[in-house]
Formats: structure tokens, C-alpha cells, sequence
């Protein structure tokens, strides 16, 4: 494997990310959207989701497709971005057509960003207004860390961040993950600077900090956040021909890249959620093996992209906790 050329989600043909965010809010949204429907579908493993529309997402629903795919700060209010996005769609024509009404198909998941030091006492919702900014900025290149969903993600002892990484299979088939790290676990190991996604970095895209040379496997995590300040949300994609039920077992397969890069991950206080994209545009060459290699494929880009995350985060007023590079002094 390696990385596409952008190393970002949309080396995925047809796909094109989106953020925006409210500085004062220290909060935002991030959309990805494709030029046309694409079959999409949701694992879980954290304890405490926050969701829109994914419960259709399942293979045995009607709905196979969708229009696009949001993640937002904002908790139970940053929901409220699917609706500004799939206001925007409805006026560009686009939704699942019945009697003449067009209906966006648009899945969303949050994650808490509320108690990071940013202005919380709206008077108006703002998620639905940075929804549908994030949709009007989407393209083909995009900010990684303090941008978009990201932008007021924590980790412990660390901002959190926009992450995204892509690789090209041998059979020609492209994988890529977008990610908003927002964990109540370590991203580094112990005290030090390097990642737990460290074996997976390729081409320096994260410090090239190499690997820890030991860990206190007896060590019992102390996390720095309060509980329930947490959750990382993710979409991995690929230009495979995937049905839903495959695009589920790749984001269930997923998961592992979130555990290799996350210490602990899938807490009962975090909302850990993958969305499985397949764009359908190449076949499988190989139906037997190629599901086991894009499966290890979108786990690989998973673990690279939250580091990823973490290590593009920028500093801004009124942050609770260092960004890597200032904690480190990289």
C-alpha cells in the first residue's frame, strides 16, 4: 500500500470534505459529500453515540444510498448541521425522489465539544448555519486539525483535531479515512511524544517520531478529560463495489484502527462511531480476498489519520490543552 496522491479521503473519486466552524464557539461541522448518491453504512462500538438517520444505514433498509455524511462538535446540538446541509441539498435538486419531492439522504454523528472553553450561550442554534457552510466549502482539497468537526476536539492532555489519510492497494482500489479525534484516551504513548499509530505512519505524515521504545503494559489509564467529554467519529471510503452489508463489515473492521491509535478506546463514555463508504466505481478484482485487504486497509488509514489529527492541531485562544507540536516542542 501507499498513500494516494492527496494522502486525504477524496483520493476517493467523487468525494469532496467540507468544514466550518465558529471560532468563538470553538466548535464546528465537517460534511462529506459526493457528486452523486453513494452506498454508506455505520458500525458503533462507544458506549454513549449521538446519531441522525442511521438507522437506515442497515443493510435490510430501503434506503441503500445517501446524499452525504456529517460530523459535528456540538453534542445533541450539532445534529442540527444535517439539517442545514440537507436543507442546501433539497435547493440543488438533489434526495431521494417521491411524487416529485426530493428528500436528502444526509446520516450525521456528534461528538462533545462543549465544555472546552469556548462560547456556549447562543441564542440560536448555530450548528444548522455551519452545516450548510461546511456543504458550500466542499472540495476535493481540505484543512486537517483545528478545522471543521475537529475544531474543538480534545484528547487527553491534548487538542484533538481533523485527521485524514488515504492508501492505494496493489489492485488499484483506493481506501481513505476522515476522522474527528475527540477521545477520552491517550493518542501518544505514556509521557512522551510518539503515537500509538506509529508502525502505520508512512512518509513522515505525522513527525516521523517513530515508535516508543517500551510501555508499562501493567499501567492503568488516568484520563485528564472529564468523563463524558468524548467521542470519535469517522468515515472510511473506498472507490470499491461494496454492498451495504460490506460497506458494514469494512467500517466493524475499521474499528481496530481506532483501538491501535486510541488508549483506551470504545469507552462506555465515548460515542466511537465508523460510517463504511463505497463510492462503487471499481470492482473487485479479487471477491475472495480483496474484502480482507480493504478491511485492513481502512483500519491502516484509520489509525493514520487520528494521528494525523492530532498532530495538525494550531493553537488559539482560550484552548484548555497544549497542541502536540506545542506540548513537544516540534
Amino acid at each position: 500500500m501507499k498513500p494516494g496522491p492527496l494522502n486525504l479521503i477524496t483520493d476517493v473519486a467523487g468525494l469532496r470534505v467540507g468544514n466550518a466552524a465558529d471560532a468563538k464557539v470553538k466548535s464546528g461541522s465537517t460534511v462529506l459529500v459526493g457528486d452523486v448518491p453513494f452506498v454508506a453504512a455505520v458500525h458503533v462500538m462507544g458506549g454513549a453515540p449521538g446519531t441522525r438517520e442511521t438507522d437506515l444505514l442497515a443493510p435490510d433498509k430501503v434506503v441503500q444510498e445517501v446524499d452525504a455524511l456529517v460530523l459535528s462538535g456540538g453534542s445533541a446540538f450539532g445534529l442540527d448541521a444535517a439539517s442545514g446541509v440537507a436543507d442546501a441539498l433539497r435547493a440543488q435538486g438533489r434526495g431521494f425522489e417521491i411524487g416529485g419531492q426530493h428528500v436528502p439522504i444526509v446520516s450525521a454523528a456528534i461528538l462533545f465539544d462543549l465544555l472546552n472553553g469556548g462560547d456556549k450561550d447562543w441564542d440560536e442554534n448555530p450548528y444548522k448555519g455551519l452545516g450548510r457552510a461546511a456543504l458550500e466549502a466542499a472540495a476535493v482539497k481540505f484543512s486537517l486539525g483545528t478545522h471543521g468537526a475537529g475544531a474543538g476536539a480534545t484528547v487527553t492532555g491534548l487538542k484533538g483535531g481533523l485527521g485524514s489519510a488515504s492508501v492505494v492497494l496493489e489492485c488499484g482500489v483506493t481506501v481513505g479515512a476522515l476522522v474527528a479525534v475527540n477521545a477520552q484516551g491517550s493518542v501518544t504513548v505514556g509521557d512522551g511524544p510518539q503515537f500509538w499509530a506509529a508502525p502505520f505512519e508512512m512518509g513522515g505524515e505525522f513527525g516521523a517520531g517513530g515508535m516508543a521504545q517500551g510501555y508499562d503494559a501493567g499501567h492503568e489509564p488516568r484520563p485528564e478529560t472529564q468523563l463524558r467529554e468524548n467521542t470519535t467519529i469517522a468515515i472510511v471510503a473506498t472507490d470499491a463495489v461494496l454492498t451495504q452489508a460490506q460497506a458494514t463489515r469494512m467500517a466493524t473492521a475499521a474499528h481496530d484502527g481506532m483501538a491501535r491509535a486510541i488508549v483506551p478506546s470504545h469507552t462506555p463514555y465515548d460515542g466511537d462511531l465508523v460510517f463504511g463508504v463505497s463510492t462503487g466505481v471499481k470492482p473487485l478484482p479479487d471477491p475472495v480476498f480483496d474484502p480482507i485487504r480493504l478491511s485492513h486497509a481502512a483500519a491502516v488509514c484509520l489509525s493514520r489519520a487520528i494521528a494525523r489529527g492530532v498532530y495538525e492541531a494550531t493553537p488559539e485562544n482560550g484552548d484548555r490543552w497544549p497542541t502536540w507540536r506545542e506540548k513537544f516542542g516540534r
